[in-house]
């Protein structure tokens, strides 16, 4: 049985998109393109900001990476790389303390590319430079679909694999920091194997361990503890720098445990500027490697569960309907 094949037809961008600010910078943003560029780089992207400002200057894109809530800067270009450009990026990068930096153009000059590739070579892992070549294809008379070719990318960057890796050698660790290390690097493939939606960081050789949950200085903790009579795992919602959200969340306390399904630990910790909502689990012993699995079920657990009850609360409180009490 004969059957008949389109042919492959590249489309010129600038016949889809005749301004990058006022046409392609506006169809990126959309949620379900966003989706499509954060499906290339393997990152989860949440719009926050369309031409941005950055001193005198507009940034195109302002994203969060919504495992992390850190900053991801999108700079477009429907031409070939230039010198402004690049000085754009790295001048908006810096302004806005963005930790991923994409920069999307029709085509990439080797100059430009080896500077990308420069860039995530002489930085900390926290920081991530990409480079995406934009192209258009259709096939006879169809709607032209976009294709995100990734000419540069962080060092052994993998979208599909586990990026686990230690600032600290063997060398460098004490017994239990090995031991902590050796717990959170199978937690982390424990999370990736159940491929639950909570996304772990780097594992390293200490008792906590933090997951971004898409809302600024506002993060989730898991915590082990083995040391004399503390023998403890647990998970909180951190937050930085604001006892207003710690008390905005504390009036809801009666709701927020009830959705949990246990009483909570609310540690204003006073003096600083953090503040803590704990729960943990008594009588688990780190150094019963036998009990990982059950310890890394409950975490994920609770993980989850505080993610749920607690993100969709954070994202909707406005910090300017609390004033300080006189006493707590």
């Amino acid at each position: 049985m004969s059957m008949s094949l389109g042919c492959l037809e590249k489309v010129n961008v600038r016949q889809i998109w005749g301004s990058e600010a006022n046409d392609f910078t506006p169809w990126l943003a959309r949620r379900e393109n966003l989706d499509i560029l954060g499906e290339t780089i393997g990152i989860k992207l949440e719009h926050a900001a369309i031409e941005k400002n950055v001193g005198p200057f507009r940034a195109d894109i302002l994203c969060k990476d919504t495992t992390t809530g850190c900053w991801v800067l999108v700079e477009n270009q429907l031409e070939r790389t230039d010198h402004i450009h690049l000085g754009q990026l790295l001048t908006y990068a810096a302004g806005l303390e963005a930790v991923t930096i994409v920069w999307i153009a029709a085509l990439f000059t080797d100059e430009h590319r080896a500077t990308l590739d420069w860039l995530n070579k002489i930085t900390d892992e926290q920081y991530r430079f990409f480079g995406l070549e934009l192209e258009l294809w259709r096939i006879g008379d169809s709607s032209p679909a976009p294709k995100f070719n990734m000419v540069s990318k962080p060092k052994g960057w993998n979208r599909s694999s586990t990026r686990v890796a230690t600032t600290l050698s063997a060398e460098d660790l004490t017994e239990i920091q090995k031991l902590q290390l050796d717990y959170w690097v199978q937690f982390h493939s424990f999370l990736k194997e159940s491929q639950s939606f909570i996304k772990p960081k780097t594992p390293k050789g200490q008792h906590w361990m933090y997951f971004g949950i898409g809302c600024t200085g506002v993060s989730l903790c898991a915590t082990i503890y083995n040391s004399g009579k503390r023998k403890q795992i647990g998970v909180d919602l951190y937050i930085d720098d604001s006892k207003a959200i710690f008390h905005l969340l504390h009036k809801d306390k009666i709701a927020i445990e009830s959705e949990i399904g246990s009483p909570l630990k609310w540690s204003v910790l006073p003096g600083k500027k953090a503040s803590r909502i704990l729960l943990f689990r008594d009588d688990c012993d780190l150094s019963h490697a036998d009990s990982w699995a059950d310890y890394h079920g409950w975490m994920k657990e609770k993980l989850e569960k505080f993610w749920e009850v607690f993100r969709p609360r954070v994202k909707q409180l406005n910090v300017d309907d609390w004033s300080p009490p006189d006493s707590f």
